[in-house]
């Protein structure tokens, strides 16, 4: 099953991930909410040595991955789990080594609420977050924030006419502040500068019109993405 660009680029970001000798530096990776479990099969295929963990809270969806890896990825040849749960219970204390967590697909409440959870619980281990929440994530940095967690990497995605931002943390690796509004979101190479810059145009015209409903959030917002806006040149089409 071909990913789709959003899923492709989170399966980059975890398997480029590598140790000197060329194996994941996980030993344990966690695809929450996953859905029908594309992204972790993908992960399987990939062989990084780290076992593949499936989680979601819908009983069916669970079952019919289980099924499925079963028939397609047996045990004996792939190292995965299945688990059926809300993801902020993880037992990520059962498993020892470097975990990353993917979260992808759900609200920004949600995603916060969840990765909250797991870092206040569990903020003793090794845990690097691989975050693409479904909206414009302010929220979500400013609690990635206050949870200390660094920054490794932060990706646009536009798909299907959408942008999607890709923050990828830790709470222990070395990394660059986190910053409310992206730094390095906006410093991409050539190919993704008109992806970004239209993505910031729709922000601006977003918080224009936020303005007249909610002026003190958006008018900080509007203000933050102007100077955005300034700072890399926004050009018109």
């Amino acid at each position: 099953m071909k990913l789709s660009k959003r899923l492709q680029q989170l399966a980059d970001l975890a398997i480029n991930e590598v140790s000197p000798d060329g194996q994941t530096k996980y030993d344990h990776i966690w695809d929450c909410c996953c859905d029908h479990g594309f992204l972790g099969a993908d992960l399987l295929l990939k062989q990084t040595g780290a076992t593949i963990h499936f989680v979601d809270i819908v009983p069916s969806l669970i079952t019919s991955v289980h099924d499925k890896l079963l028939r397609f990825y047996p045990p004996a040849q792939y190292q995965w789990q299945t688990h059926c749960q809300d993801v902020s219970t993880l037992p990520l204390d059962t498993y020892s080594g470097r975990q990353l967590i993917i979260l992808a697909g759900v609200g920004e409440d949600l995603m916060i609420h969840f990765v909250t959870q797991l870092q206040q619980g569990f903020g003793n281990k090794a845990l690097d977050f691989l975050l693409c929440p479904v909206k414009t994530p302010l929220q979500l940095r400013q609690q990635l924030i206050t949870l200390k967690l660094s920054l490794k990497q932060e990706v646009l995605v536009e798909e299907n006419g959408r942008f999607y931002e890709v923050l990828f943390v830790s709470n222990d690796a070395p990394g660059e502040p986190i910053t409310p509004y992206g730094n390095t979101l906006w410093q991409a190479d050539d190919s993704q500068t008109q992806a970004s810059q239209r993505y910031l145009k729709r922000l601006l015209n977003h918080y224009q019109l936020m303005v007249h409903s909610d002026k003190v959030q958006a008018q900080a917002s509007l203000e933050a993405y102007r100077a955005i806006a300034d700072q890399i040149s926004l050009t018109e089409e």
